[in-house]
């Protein structure tokens, strides 16, 4: 008797497995190298070795470096944005940017190469003729955008003054966690310093978010 058949749907959960399964491989293999090593030395034959498989493999996914490297920006910024939809779910204003303040300072702490990785690729991709500029700038907005709208939530709740320029609180925001983390990727050993920082920056927007 032949092999009985699969059942409809089989076949693709398990190329959709197969798929997450060497997507996870190949992230924490381009993290361990580019952190380790930095983006100019890491090699897609390298990424595709340490993985576990074939040297060609990560260059049949990704194509190139560039494509690499906003695979790994894509999929810690998506990391990122599942713990934060989780902790600031049914927040908005100040409560809200507190959460995300705390969230932070723990996936530092949690995921630190995954953290490292992330901004030694934001950083560096400002300079001329990155491949993934669109994407830092993509993830850049978003940020801003539901910083924005955790504001403008409160403001409409009667929990923030709505004298309060919603923008530009979130853009300084955003421009302190940024440098709140270049602070830490230069002293990675000072992390009740950077503690002290993320608290610093929640007293910050209690003071720029006032109540009515």
């Amino acid at each position: 008797m032949g092999q009985p058949a699969l059942k409809s749907g089989v076949l693709p959960r398990r190329q959709a497995d197969r798929t997450a399964q060497s997507d996870a491989r190949m992230l924490e293999a381009a993290v361990r190298l580019i952190v380790e090593r930095g983006i100019e030395r890491t090699t897609l034959k390298e990424v595709g070795e340490l993985a576990g498989y074939s040297r060609g493999l990560a260059g049949y996914r990704f194509g190139s470096k560039g494509g690499l490297y906003s695979f790994v920006v894509k999929s810690i910024g998506e990391e990122w944005i599942r713990e934060l939809t989780r902790v600031t779910e049914g927040k908005v204003g100040v409560e809200a940017l507190t959460a995300a303040t705390d969230a932070h300072y723990r996936f530092c702490v949690e995921a630190p190469d995954h953290v490292r990785a992330f901004y030694i690729l934001w950083f560096e991709s400002i300079g001329p003729g990155s491949e993934y500029k669109d994407v830092i700038a993509g993830i850049h907005r978003r940020r801003q955008r539901d910083v924005m709208e955790w504001i403008r939530m409160g403001i409409d709740g009667g929990r923030i003054s709505p004298a309060v320029n919603a923008e530009k609180v979130a853009r300084q925001f955003c421009a302190a966690i940024i440098g709140i983390v270049y602070q830490w990727l230069v002293n990675p050993g000072e992390l009740p310093e950077i503690e002290s920082m993320y608290s610093e920056l929640k007293r910050t927007m209690q003071l720029l978010l006032p109540a009515p």
